[in-house]
């Protein structure tokens, strides 16, 4: 891939976990060329590499759109994500290293600062959340679970969740963080797996009350009839 094509594809990536580009939106190749700087053929390729990452759709005619999810879609990559990162603290516990350990304690930290400024900074927020979970899966070693997670990780949904959170909401993440340093300094991968599959499932929750998503989770389906994000 040439510098162009990669240029474009962050950027037009980074406006869509953002926000920036909702849910639906088009996404036409001469517009995005100006707004990035390159020609549109750079453009092209970045969209092909997004509709692969499934963060972008096209339709018959070759028109792309920034992908749209319904609440079943969310709940799936939700449970998914849940199962899966659930392993990978679980293998994090198990291979801890101390200078890991002490870099998750530092994003906590982080955390707590942006949860505890005079207006949540949700941003700062976002990305301590990022680097604790990368870390983690740095702990875990393990590639395979690396590259089943990244894009679970980073759909627009899980990063826009956070900005529905309430300050006792974004309180109630990072005491479970607290919870997930405490088990990986005991080594107990069980008990880390177990809370962070809890920590994931709430996650959902908070993402489906704020768009009027499932009652109930477990009870015979949705009652948001294929709500789109």
């Amino acid at each position: 891939m040439s510098r162009a094509s990669d240029r474009a594809y962050a950027s037009i990536r980074d406006s869509i976990l953002s926000g920036e580009l909702a849910a639906g939106a088009p996404l036409g190749e001469e517009a995005l060329a100006k707004k990035v700087g390159v020609s549109r053929t750079p453009i092209r390729d970045a969209l092909r590499r997004l509709e692969a990452d499934m963060l972008i759709q096209r339709t018959e005619s070759q028109r792309s759109f920034v992908a749209e999810w319904s609440i079943d879609e969310v709940a799936d990559s939700f449970e998914l994500r849940a199962m899966v990162e659930s392993l990978a603290a679980k293998r994090a516990a198990e291979r801890m290293k101390p200078e890991i350990l002490e870099k998750l304690r530092d994003c906590s930290a982080r955390i707590n600062t942006a949860t505890e400024a005079k207006e949540p900074d949700v941003g700062a927020f976002l990305e301590a959340n990022r680097e604790f979970h990368a870390l983690i899966l740095e702990a875990a070693a393990s590639p395979r679970l690396s590259a089943m997670l990244t894009n679970l990780v980073e759909q627009p949904i899980v990063w826009r969740t956070a900005h529905h959170y309430s300050r006792d909401e974004l309180r109630r993440s990072h005491r479970e963080h607290g919870e997930l340093l405490s088990a990986f300094a005991r080594r107990d991968g069980q008990w880390a797996a177990d809370i962070m599959s809890a920590h994931i499932r709430r996650a959902f929750h908070a993402y489906a009350d704020a768009h009027g998503g499932l009652a109930t989770i477990g009870s015979g389906g949705s009652t948001a009839g294929g709500q789109d994000l």
